[in-house]
């Protein structure tokens, strides 16, 4: 049994302060009266003074160094995606509970390895899936759920983004396969993940990559899908759009309705069509919203259900079990690529 975290504030710890930590800062903020940030970890001296100013908090540049230090409840990893394999080992060793951001890791083995530590040291280990949390996917989660589709017959999702080699060049660890991933590793994860969070467990994947940009990894690829319930589906992703990002998209075509969510960040509700109309129905005009960042609003929300789940109070949305599923699909679409053959799922049995 985990230990329900009572009558004070969860005490949390950032560790990597680089572009997406700035969500986490954010929520934090939003969740003052449940959880207090004690503490940032950062390899970059300048980066985390920064950091440590502005919070008012110590800082260290090792991660072992504070967890030895201070007492912390939960560390968030914003670190490179193959850096967290040994850092949720590292956390669990000091019985703290562990956040990633998405990939959890860059290996299949990596991210059973995360698993099974936390798992061993009775500690959680949250996945962030922020996007799940936004209203335009809820919604369309729900009439998934409620059958509203009937049975679904094709599924295809663009990310037709924009990420120049300025952006790779910003840091040795992007673009590589060690620690980064390409673009569906990477910046199309999260619509990787909607693949087997909407639809359902995946049968087959087949995938093509390419690498235009001076990095390992690729930056363009198309994969098809046949999931078990039948249905086929496809996803094109590219980070070379021009001149700047233009679509992130899931179009559903099912024999009683057909919905498209577009937008930069499956954003907007472009099509909502079904035989027969629900009172919700009339929350779609209200559902879209702008948004300037690809990453949506999702991070408060889920930060929501962390501290819930600390609490005791409820159970993780996104743990690291549910963090596998889009890992293996990112896994089978690179051997896929690699080999030129499909890949049937489950990798293990």
């Amino acid at each position: 049994m985990y230990k329900a975290i009572t009558n004070r504030k969860v005490r949390i710890a950032i560790v990597g302060c680089g572009r997406i930590s700035r969500n986490h800062f954010e929520s934090i903020e939003k969740h003052a009266d449940n959880i207090e940030l004690v503490v940032v970890c950062d390899t970059n001296p300048q980066v985390l003074n920064e950091h440590a100013q502005k919070y008012a908090v110590p800082a260290y540049r090792s991660m072992e160094e504070m967890l030895k230090s201070e007492q912390v409840d939960l560390v968030v990893l914003c670190t490179p995606s193959g850096m967290h394999v040994y850092q949720a080992e590292l956390a669990s060793r000091y019985g703290v509970h562990v956040m990633t951001e998405k990939p959890m890791a860059t290996r299949w083995q990596d991210g059973v390895r995360m698993v099974r530590a936390c798992d061993e040291a009775n500690v959680r280990l949250f996945v962030v899936k922020q996007n799940r949390r936004n209203t335009t996917l809820q919604l369309l989660k729900r009439a998934i759920e409620e059958k509203r589709f009937g049975k679904i017959h094709m599924v295809h999702l663009n990310v037709f983004w924009t990420r120049p080699q300025e952006y790779y060049d910003q840091g040795k660890w992007r673009g590589t396969w060690e620690f980064d991933g390409g673009a569906f590793m990477n910046q199309a994860s999260h619509y990787v993940d909607l693949l087997d969070w909407l639809i359902g467990p995946v049968d087959k994947v087949q995938a093509m990559m390419s690498t235009m940009r001076d990095i390992e990894v690729e930056d363009t690829g198309v994969m098809n899908v046949r999931w078990r319930n039948g249905a086929l589906g496809s996803m094109s992703v590219t980070m070379l759009t021009y001149p700047k990002n233009l679509e992130g998209s899931i179009t559903i075509l099912g024999e009683k309705g057909t919905v498209r969510i577009g937008g930069v960040a499956v954003n907007d509700i472009q099509l909502w069509q079904f035989d027969e109309a629900k009172d919700y129905d009339q929350k779609i005009e209200n559902a879209s919203y702008e948004t300037t960042s690809v990453y949506g609003f999702g991070h408060p929300l889920y930060y929501k259900n962390v501290i819930d789940t600390l609490r005791g109070d409820a159970e993780p949305e996104t743990d690291g079990r549910e963090g596998l599923k889009s890992l293996e699909l990112l896994i089978a679409a690179y051997l896929s690529a690699r080999d030129g053959k499909t890949v049937s799922l489950p990798l293990e049995y």
